[in-house]
């Protein structure tokens, strides 16, 4: 199955994907709780930073959109400030949001969170603000959003559904949508709300609620995979889907086809980090194989393991093709958790949470072709200079260019899956150029470590560094280790 996975990842294309449901703002202030205010007996915040999310199915948008998928999201937003970020927002990441409407009788849906620090660090959320109105959108925004939206589908390879209950998802609309996409032979995946009338999604090709809301939805308990077939099939006739599709957490996902096929899907063990975004995250990785032409069997393990990539992350983080198909090569699909190996965007949103705890952040880089006791010494040393350590690993292509047309000698899947399972490395991510430049200032680490066979004049981004305070750090060189030389023996061996 790895293997056709793979495959499937590699050929997923550029799809065309139409998402329809609540746009919203998560919006986070950050600052130390330092003592009780004396005004009233409550924990006085002393707000230092403030950070903008897109939340709810601009969320899943941002999903799509890092997956490679072109992006067109329909929804409300009001008359106000915060409509403007969300659009700016949008058009930075290149998701199209003609289809986002703006309804001047309700404000922008934003959800802010207060999150404090004790002592400067173990951040916790103190309170949540939610401005919104969740009355059902009126008829005349209803008819806005399909005009639109019928244009938008004589592009589109796929529909997604992202219900929060926020007034958007009204059964007039998504009867209108379901219909319009049916017409033209498009599917349309749902993430239904939790409720117990889900009569709205009626004709999707498929939804994914997740056990509970499925247990809603049919009135039942899923603590056995009995129930959980028969809940499945209840949907699946009910709603007259091609699949439902029911998640599992930690058991997996189960699904009852049309077709009378019936399988459940196990996932592997994950270190589970946090779970928010994972039920968006398997939906759209979901849509994105539907849409490159895989069947349900295919489609379902690949938004497994993205599923489980993303509860491995902080927060709601991006799921990448490199990330998933590092997490398929890793041979047998064994364990290296925290997931080590991310993309410049999941290494740069692991670091803001780790700096937040006042952590240190440590940057070394290299090729690491043949791994040997002289690297281990290296990494061990660089580790110590702070609390963790970030390893750039060449490229395959980069090794080639630096090292000649023989190497490297381990591909890059067999060379990250070494680093990454070393306890010294906190996380190893790839850079294709032949410095590591353009990942130093997008990490700005607190230290640059490089062999002290190099000057400090001579490692790559060390001006850089101490520039805004950094330091650079060179470290023993351990003699009689060569990778080279090491290659050499094994070949006259």
């Amino acid at each position: 199955m790895s293997k056709e996975l793979i495959d499937l990842v590699q050929n997923l294309g550029q799809p065309r994907v139409l998402v329809v449901g609540d746009v919203m703002m998560d919006r986070y202030v950050w600052g130390d709780a330092e003592r009780i205010s004396q005004e009233a007996p409550v924990i006085l915040l002393r707000a230092d930073r403030r950070e903008e999310r897109l939340g709810g199915a601009s969320s899943v948008a941002t999903m799509l959109r890092a997956l490679g998928a072109k992006v067109q999201l329909a929804g409300i937003v009001g008359n106000d400030h915060d409509a403007g970020r969300v659009r700016q927002m949008l058009t930075d990441l290149s998701i199209d949001h003609e289809a986002v409407i703006t309804d001047v009788a309700r404000p922008s849906t934003v959800k802010e969170r207060y999150v404090g620090r004790a002592q400067h660090r173990h951040p916790q959320q103190m309170i949540r603000v939610d401005y919104e109105d969740r009355r059902d959108i009126s008829e005349q925004i209803c008819k806005q959003i399909m005009l639109v939206v019928q244009s938008h589908l004589k592009k589109s390879d796929i529909v997604l559904i992202s219900d929060y209950d926020k007034g958007v998802c009204t059964p007039a609309l998504l009867s209108a949508v379901i219909s319009a996409a049916r017409a033209r032979g498009i599917k349309v995946v749902a993430d239904p709300i939790r409720g117990r009338d889900y009569r709205k999604y009626h004709g999707c090709s498929a939804i994914t609620p997740n056990r509970l809301e499925a247990g809603l939805a049919t009135n039942r308990t899923l603590n056995e995979m009995r129930e959980v077939w028969e809940a499945a099939a209840q949907l699946q006739e009910n709603l007259d889907l091609e699949a439902a599709v029911i998640t599992l957490d930690k058991d997996g996902m189960a699904m009852k086809h049309r077709d009378g096929r019936a399988k459940h899907f196990p996932t592997r063990p994950r270190h589970v980090y946090d779970i928010t975004g994972a039920g968006d995250m398997v939906m759209s990785v979901l849509a994105m194989a539907l849409a490159a032409g895989a069947d349900y069997e295919q489609a379902i393990p690949l938004a497994n393991i993205a599923g489980g990539l993303e509860v491995e992350k902080i927060g709601v983080g991006t799921v990448t093709r490199e990330e998933i198909l590092c997490d398929l090569m890793t041979p047998g699909h064994a364990t290296v958790a925290p997931n080590k190996v991310l993309s410049l965007e999941g290494t740069q949103q692991e670091l803001d949470y780790r700096r937040r705890l006042g952590q240190r952040v440590v940057f070394t880089n290299g090729c690491f072709d043949v791994l040997h006791a002289g690297h281990v010494q290296y990494l061990q040393e660089a580790r110590a200079q702070g609390d963790l350590l970030v390893v750039g690993l060449n490229s395959d292509a980069s090794v080639r260019a630096l090292k000649g047309k023989t190497r490297p000698v381990q591909p890059l899947a067999a060379r990250s899956l070494v680093l990454a399972a070393m306890q010294a490395v906190d996380y190893v991510t790839i850079f294709e150029e032949t410095t590591p430049m353009h990942l130093i200032q997008a990490i700005r680490p607190d230290v640059l470590v490089k062999g002290a066979d190099y000057s400090k004049d001579e490692v790559v981004g060390a001006q850089f560094v101490e520039a805004y305070g950094g330091r650079v750090h060179l470290a023993t060189l351990h003699h009689g280790h060569s990778t080279t030389n090491l290659i050499d023996r094994m070949r006259a061996a």
